[in-house]
């Protein structure tokens, strides 16, 4: 069952400046907690970050989350983590790339920022938990451990980007959307009634620190251009770019290669090599993956005790598909049931069991059914 508090909290609600983490600290207040509204600076220089409502990290969102805060009756403040967002995000994110892995940020910000760096400052301040806009759940299993499941609206569920959470970290989470079975308009609707200014706010999108939305830019300001071949799988040059960085495995458009396949069918980005400084491209077919290797898994409770059947999801917006995994030397081993598409090494893959999170891990390497990579 879901765990609701069974007595007032001091809660910590991270405010971005967005409708979900407003009516989320909102619905906490109401709850009868004791609420206290922050916004998190991740950029020493707000205007470097998106402008406009797309984001979640400008100077607009601080002021839309202050507004926020005084319409639900809340204290609330700003704190400084640029410092940290920028060495556990940022240069992470940047290394990610240049290995010629493919990170996913949203994550790491949830793992470094959200529920270590914020949630960690406000233990020591006396706060009992962290409430975010997140839509997921956070249950008490049988045996008293903590678990994170599912939203219960599988359209809005974000429990993929909290699968590194540990169980110490869900102890202190909070997450008041989790249980909604409603449309992101009737949120909207919530917050008007609620009459809170961010109702018609836009979604934010992309990276937020990214400016543009131009990822491939972005990185060649940071590395700086680094002209190289594109090849085919048997090694033969079909064109060339500028920077390795900025292809990931699966990619299709923006390979800008001349020359055309043997069988007239697109070529897919197989593989990124950092040490030649080369991307290989071939037929849809060769991306399909049979098993991979994982690192660093972080568990959502207690570890498997042993080999498992789950439901695994690779991707922030991507779907289930059935996997057996294992440990093997501290590393997670994963076989698919049906080869996938799109797998690449820097990515997490987070494991279910039925709508548990089991836990999460950093994709390593993967067997291809052509060739392994």
């Amino acid at each position: 069952m879901t765990d609701t508090p069974q007595r007032p909290l001091r809660i910590l609600a991270a405010m971005s400046g967005g409708v979900d983490s407003a009516v989320a600290a909102a619905r906490a207040a109401e709850a009868g907690h004791d609420v206290t509204g922050v916004h998190l600076a991740l950029s020493a220089n707000p205007q470097s970050f998106r402008t406009g409502a797309r984001g979640c990290c400008t100077v607009e969102d601080s002021r839309d989350a202050r507004r926020a805060a005084d319409v639900i009756g809340i204290p609330f403040y700003v704190w400084d983590l640029a410092e940290r967002f920028r060495e556990d995000v940022v240069e992470d994110f940047v290394a990610e790339y240049e290995a010629g892995r493919t990170p996913n940020p949203c994550l790491r910000c949830n793992e470094k920022i959200k529920f270590a760096a914020l949630l960690d400052r406000a233990l020591a301040l006396g706060f009992d938990a962290v409430c975010t806009g997140h839509y997921a759940k956070v249950v008490t299993g049988e045996n008293g451990t903590r678990e994170l499941h599912r939203a219960s609206d599988m359209a809005k569920d974000q429990s993929y980007v909290l699968g590194v959470l540990d169980e110490r970290q869900l102890a202190h989470a909070l997450f008041p959307l989790g249980d909604t079975v409603t449309t992101k308009d009737e949120i909207r609707a919530e917050a008007e009634r609620r009459g809170l200014a961010v109702a018609r706010k836009p979604d934010s999108h992309d990276i937020c620190f990214i400016a543009d939305g131009d990822t491939q830019g972005f990185l060649s300001r940071r590395l700086g251009t680094a002209p190289g071949d594109i090849v085919d799988e048997s090694g033969t040059t079909v064109g060339s770019h500028d920077g390795a960085y900025g292809f990931t495995i699966g990619q299709r458009k923006g390979l800008h290669i001349g020359t055309p396949a043997p069988d007239g069918k697109p070529r897919y980005v197989l593989d990124i090599s950092p040490v030649d400084n080369r991307v290989t491209v071939g037929p849809a077919e060769s991306l399909d993956v049979t098993a991979l290797t994982a690192i660093r898994p972080r568990w959502c409770g207690t570890p498997p005790a042993g080999p498992g059947t789950y439901t695994a999801q690779l991707r922030a917006h991507g779907g289930e598909t059935e996997v057996g995994a294992h440990l093997e030397g501290g590393d997670l081993k994963v076989t698919f049931t049906e080869p996938v598409r799109g797998v690449a090494p820097g990515q997490a893959i987070v494991l279910y069991d039925g709508t548990r999170v089991v836990g999460s891990a950093t994709i390593a390497s993967t067997t291809r059914a052509r060739v392994a990579v």
